[in-house]
């Protein structure tokens, strides 16, 4: 790895760590500042090695087509009590593991499922884009979403 390539490396782990979303090469492209996709996916497939040779608590993986930056299982579990406020509210959370487990559904069955709060919560949700929502007749077909599979490791 060349002067350049390992400060690209370094930008490439700042962008993961701050996002603390997953990344597409095209983000972190634009981020280090190289054109070529094809050079970045060369730093992350680097940089992924060199995680796991250290063998520490935080790992980078390629989801799909994007890159995260997490904490290992056993070490998220001990420090999870120091994390900020949830990114989801427990209801939405509860309807969108609804959603999970049951769809696509149509929304009007969740609100019988869930009551009228359920509107509140499903905006919330799309707008996360956890889930997407498409208009059939008067209610709308809801369905999971690539990113909430690439945030909650769904495979």
């Amino acid at each position: 790895m060349n002067a350049n390539d390992a400060e690209y490396s370094k930008l490439a782990e700042a962008a993961l760590f701050v996002s603390g979303d997953a990344l597409s090469a095209e983000d972190l492209a634009k981020v280090i500042g190289i054109a070529s996709v094809g050079a970045i996916s060369r730093i992350m497939d680097d940089l992924i090695k060199e995680y796991e040779a250290r063998d520490s608590a935080i790992t980078i993986a390629k989801i799909g087509s994007k890159y995260t930056m997490s904490l290992r299982s056993p070490y998220s579990e001990k420090v999870s009590g120091l994390a900020g406020a949830p990114d989801i509210t427990k209801g939405a959370l509860r309807v969108l593991a609804y959603v999970s487990k049951n769809g696509p559904m149509m929304q009007s069955a969740i609100v019988k499922s869930f009551g009228s709060s359920t509107y509140t919560y499903m905006k919330e949700l799309l707008d996360k884009e956890f889930v997407s929502a498409k208009r059939v007749g008067r209610t709308k077909r809801i369905e999971t979403t690539s990113k909430f599979k690439e945030y909650f490791e769904v495979k």
